[in-house]
């Protein structure tokens, strides 16, 4: 059996913050510094207040673009008032992807004890495309990146990935 090549994918990020710009971003950063190592492509990013309709429009056009592949978005996964990725994406999703919050939670647990609980990652699947939420800080973006995204984005991954589930994510 001979080894599969990498697909690189297209890949949109969202900053979701009332504070951050460009210039003192690390979170958005990081996640493009790591996927453009990777090897995939940066098709968009864009930094949004932490407001619900205003993180949903983005996240939903960039859904209804085919060439998106995979979504990331960092911040406003928390449980204060402002905090509502997770409500702002989840009613676009057509499957949620539980064990990706579940993973990333006991990954954050090693990393910084109980107050992982505070996480509300999630990931799912809306129109074909892949949706990533994590957390604001830098370190949970390397984390969710480093040891759980960026292989199941690696169509070489074995047993399965997610990219070989891609041509057949708008079955009916």
């Amino acid at each position: 059996m001979s080894e599969r090549e990498f697909m690189p994918l297209n890949i949109a990020v969202l900053v979701v913050s009332d504070s951050r710009t460009e210039k003192t971003d690390k979170s958005g950063k990081l996640l493009v510094d790591r996927l453009t190592a990777a090897g995939h492509k940066l098709y968009e990013k864009s930094i949004v207040p932490d407001d619900i309709y205003r993180i949903r429009a983005t996240v939903a056009k960039w859904c209804a673009d085919e060439d998106i592949n995979v979504i990331l978005t960092t911040g406003g996964t928390g449980v204060t008032g402002r905090d509502g990725t997770p409500e702002a994406v989840n009613v676009l999703f057509e499957k949620e992807l539980e064990g990706f919050g579940e993973m990333f939670r006991t990954l954050s647990y090693e990393e910084i004890g109980t107050s992982s609980l505070q996480s509300r990652a999630i990931a799912g699947v809306a129109n074909g495309t892949y949706m990533f939420c994590l957390p604001g800080s830098a370190g949970a973006c390397a984390t969710g990146w480093d040891k759980i995204i960026s292989l199941q984005l690696d169509y070489r991954t074995r047993p399965c990935n997610l990219v070989e589930l891609m041509p057949r994510l708008r079955e009916k």
